[in-house]
């Protein structure tokens, strides 16, 4: 018996290339393929968009138009694209008095969503004091729970709409993106108090950043991950409790968190930023919303496509240290769910997923952030 020995050069060889990095063309997807895909998706919310230039079904509202203009802007599609000034105009016509932006119910998420798309719009300035009088309105709806930085809802955004309401980790990370795209830096002190509440809603236990109770019960798998709601830590039917009485981290609200810390300019060796990636290595994947599930997966695919270009690596090393080509796999994902018509969808109805035209503007939106940066 006896054994082939390879040579040494053979040897380095495939070492190196293991080892290299990969091209562009293994890290994004082709751009054809990428084009016809958006393409696709385009023709769809197309067939979607009434004469007003909202989109079917109304209950998206002003929020589903300005995602879906913000999500065509950021796919290359001009300001002046027929389906894109039919959505800009339809926002105009939704600005209220007060400044949001919104139709009923809802008002935190529209009017941010609206801020986006009015910013990546805002073409020779026209939208400059539509963006102001809107970032305003967020301001207050951030003030009206309160100034007293002890509490746990400080610093947060909720739904809005008019009256005071229980802010979130999603609201509070788009309250905190629009604020930054309305021109506001890391030293205001709106985007200040929002780290504050983002900071208490992270699994993460510290002196300095979050005192919570359930983040002192944190387990392994859960520590340094985001929570949705850290108001369920006094629910003791919730769902999102964990056995030993801390809250379940969650993969959409990890990644929201994550990229508003970056977003805002928090140092990459904050431990809250390192223990966020930490959590994202560990729970690295896109077959599903980690602690989740299905349940708002379109949703989950935003969130981690705007935290990964973020933090600007082509490929991300995970626990096990295998590198993934982030905007290959997610576009790889995308386009294998694309319906024939163009349309993506949920069966999960949580977040309104199930909504074709709500699916797809996220989808499209994750798009945006495949193309190869270089």
């Amino acid at each position: 018996m006896f054994r082939t020995r390879l040579p040494a050069f053979s040897i380095l060889a495939t070492l190196t290339l293991a080892n290299s990095p990969l091209s562009a063309a293994d890290t994004a997807p082709a751009p054809a393929d990428l084009k016809k895909t958006v393409e696709q998706g385009y023709a769809f919310i197309k067939s979607k968009q009434g004469e007003d230039g909202s989109f079917i079904p109304k209950f998206t509202g002003p929020g589903g138009a300005a995602l879906i203009a913000a999500a065509l802007v950021k796919n290359g599609y001009p300001i002046d694209d027929p389906v894109v000034a039919k959505a800009l105009a339809y926002l105009e016509k939704n600005v209220k008095d007060d400044g949001g932006v919104y139709d009923k119910g809802f008002a935190t998420y529209p009017t941010s969503l609206a801020i986006m798309a009015f910013k990546d719009a805002n073409k020779d300035k026209k939208y400059d004091k539509v963006i102001e009088s809107a970032a305003k309105y967020l301001r207050k709806v951030q003030e009206s729970g309160g100034t007293d930085d002890t509490k746990l809802e400080f610093g947060g955004a909720g739904y809005g709409g008019g009256k005071a309401s229980r802010p979130d980790t999603s609201n509070t990370a788009f309250f905190l993106e629009a604020l930054i795209a309305s021109g506001a830096d890391k030293n205001d002190k709106a985007v200040q108090s929002a780290l504050t509440f983002l900071s208490r809603a992270q699994n993460l236990p510290s002196e300095e950043f979050n005192q919570q109770p359930f983040a002192k019960k944190v387990s392994d798998d859960d520590k340094g991950g985001f929570v949705y709601n850290p108001f369920d830590q006094d629910k003791r039917d919730s769902a999102k409790r964990t056995d030993v009485g801390g809250l379940r981290s969650e993969g959409g609200m990890t990644y929201a968190g994550l990229k508003s810390f970056l977003y805002a300019g928090v140092d990459r060796k904050d431990k809250r930023v390192e223990a966020a990636v930490k959590w994202v290595r560990a729970n690295y994947t896109l077959e599903k919303n980690p602690g989740m599930g299905t349940a708002g997966l379109y949703y989950y695919y935003h969130t981690f496509a705007k935290a990964m270009d973020a933090l600007g690596e082509d490929e991300f090393a995970d626990a096990k240290g295998v590198k993934h080509p982030w905007r290959k796999e997610l576009y790889d994902v995308l386009s294998k769910t694309q319906k024939a018509d163009g349309s993506w969808v949920n069966t999960n109805q949580a977040f309104l997923e199930t909504s074709p035209e709500l699916a797809t503007a996220f989808a499209m939106l994750s798009l945006g952030y495949c193309k190869d940066k270089k």
